[in-house]
């Protein structure tokens, strides 16, 4: 049987980093949300079951925390480009799409979020 690109979530990773040019913003670390989707061809892994021909969503996750915990960003456009090629970086990866949202960011709203997306399968 011939299977579909199997899908990959990372829902709701909660991180502090920097983020912002607002004063308050650059000394003070706020919380970001980041949810990852990311296509790969799974034939193998489950053909297999074997952990060596899989996308090892565990590392990719850790990789982001790492970076975005470490590094500093003025806009959410570059802190949502940089985790989108992070999940994207792996030759298997067809598809990834990464929707980071900053809770608290508007008086009245629940958050504001950003959504990128690449399609490598071109």
């Amino acid at each position: 049987m011939e299977l579909n690109p199997a899908i990959i979530r990372i829902k709701n990773l909660r991180l502090r980093t920097f983020i912002g040019i607002n004063e308050d913003e650059i000394i003070n670390k706020q919380d970001v949300v980041i949810n990852a989707k990311i296509q790969y061809l799974a034939d193998a892994a489950a053909d297999s079951d074997d952990m060596n021909k899989a996308l090892n969503y565990r590392t990719i996750t850790k990789r982001i925390i790492q970076f975005v915990e470490e590094n500093r960003f003025s806009l959410l456009e570059k802190l949502t480009a940089d985790v989108l090629a992070i999940a994207a970086e792996h030759s298997s990866v067809l598809y990834a799409e990464v929707e980071i949202d900053k809770p608290h960011a508007l008086r009245f709203a629940d958050s504001v979020s950003l959504t990128l997306s690449v399609n490598k399968a071109r």
